[in-house]
């Protein structure tokens, strides 16, 4: 059984808080345990000086976490963030993002994740999290 980009838009559309779906987020390429989303710029989304917000930046990497679980599981089950760790390199403004999430340990109950967030045009992440979810389904 496969799980598809078109599978992760509908869990995305499906599942998560309208304020997460507002954040604009695209699923645009889907492999086992790995999600690529992309996070559009939007000047609604930048904090005081223009860079894009670390709560906007949190919220996507979380969200891409969900999406590469359910890719390691070929489907969407019910899961909550347990621990989510993230930490800015450097400001992000005017460019779309790239949120790269990668499951690093699938287990019955737990599922643990890093994600590497990256300003397009760029080659290095501007923002790293790691991520923990209990999986209760």
């Amino acid at each position: 059984m496969g799980f598809s980009v078109e599978d992760a838009n509908a869990v995305l559309a499906d599942n998560f808080a309208p304020w997460v779906r507002d954040l604009g987020l695209v699923v645009e390429d889907i492999e086992p345990g790995v999600a690529t989303l992309r996070l559009p710029w939007s000047d609604r989304l930048a904090r005081e000086g223009g860079a894009l917000s670390g709560q906007a930046l949190m919220a996507a990497a979380d969200t891409a976490t969900v999406i590469a679980i359910s890719a390691a599981r070929s489907g969407f089950v019910p899961m909550t963030t347990v621990q989510l760790s993230t930490t800015f390199q450097r400001p992000i403004a005017g460019v779309d993002v790239r949120v790269l999430a990668r499951v690093t340990k699938l287990g019955r109950t737990l599922a643990f994740a890093d994600i590497a967030l990256t300003p397009d045009g760029a080659t290095a992440p501007a923002a790293q999290a790691h991520t923990v979810y209990a999986l209760l389904g």
